[in-house]
């Protein structure tokens, strides 16, 4: 214990991390720095953004910041990457395994898993390192959009690496406790299909919907005139950021292509059904759709049954 007793390390009954370190200050970084701030002496934001530091400084999101990463990451008993993948990625087979003091926590949010656990598992033994990822964002981005509490009742995976040792698993886990999320422990292979199927695949077909009324506008601008709630809300996904989405569907494009696949069978069905005027056997297709969908929102677990052809 330190003369000030602050305690580093993991701690019964909670988190605690003398010296935090935060790689990436965006909506997730600085949402996180906010919500770990009661349980860090201190927490150093790394970002290459000047005006991102400035504001993260400037409104107590962090303590202090820099873009140089080994500096940042120097003293630092915890840090989490909060890069985007293909970054994280590069990091870890990189540059920051030499950075780190041993015994170190790093855990990284990138969106996709396997890539970055292999990664991870190439690091110097002592680093206790940990996949994560936490199900949960907002539609504004930036450290502006900072929110302690954007973790709350919210899922958050973690996915073990060959450096994640019980105690970082333990770690982990406090730190999940400590943001008000909710564990789910998965390996990396899993956690990357299910992400295809419940992310990455509504990104894509939001993308394809808004390409086939565009296309449609160009014939007819009453379809962005008569556009409303129905077609805001199955849009939004396309206006994700393209450089992040790029990331997460080039590192996870096997899993996404399966789900897509799937998809047209399903689709393919009700095209079928629809052009032979059989609206009775169309039911019987968008029904259990209707009826998983309900389950779902009002918390059952109750799992979408396949038609067959």
């Amino acid at each position: 214990m330190s003369a000030d007793g602050f305690t580093g390390g993991a701690m019964p009954g909670g988190f605690r991390a003398h010296h935090l370190a935060v790689v990436g200050l965006g909506l997730m970084g600085g949402s996180l720095a906010l919500a770990l701030r009661p349980y860090c002496q201190t927490i150093t934001g790394i970002e290459l953004n000047e005006a991102a530091r400035g504001y993260a400084q400037q409104q107590g999101v962090v303590d202090q910041t820099t873009d140089d990463l080994r500096a940042g990451v120097a003293e630092a008993d915890a840090v989490i990457l909060a890069a985007p993948v293909r970054a994280i990625i590069s990091l870890t087979r990189g540059r920051i395994g030499s950075y780190l003091r041993s015994n170190t926590l790093l855990i990284d949010i990138g969106s996709t898993k396997e890539d970055i656990c292999d990664a991870m598992g190439t690091l110097p033994i002592g680093i206790q390192a940990v996949g994560g990822h936490p199900m949960t964002g907002k539609e504004s981005s930036g450290v502006e959009a900072s929110d302690a509490a954007l973790f709350h009742h919210r899922p958050f995976v973690l996915c073990a690496t060959r450096r994640t040792t019980p105690a970082a698993r333990l770690r982990a886990l406090a730190l999940i406790e400590a943001i008000g999320a909710v564990p789910i422990e998965m390996d990396a292979h899993k956690h990357d299909r299910v992400v295809a199927a419940i992310s990455h695949l509504p990104y894509l077909l939001s993308a394809a919907l808004v390409a086939t009324v565009a296309q449609e506008g160009q014939k007819d601008d009453s379809v962005w005139k008569l556009a409303a709630g129905g077609f805001r809300d199955m849009s939004r996904l396309a206006a994700s950021d393209l450089d992040m989405m790029n990331d997460i569907l080039s590192t996870n494009s096997q899993a996404v292509a399966t789900m897509l696949a799937l998809f047209r069978m399903q689709l393919a069905m009700i095209e079928a059904r629809l052009i032979s005027e059989e609206n009775g056997r169309l039911l019987e297709l968008l029904e259990p759709a209707r009826e998983a969908r309900l389950s779902w929102a009002n918390g059952g677990q109750d799992k979408l049954q396949v038609q067959k052809t």
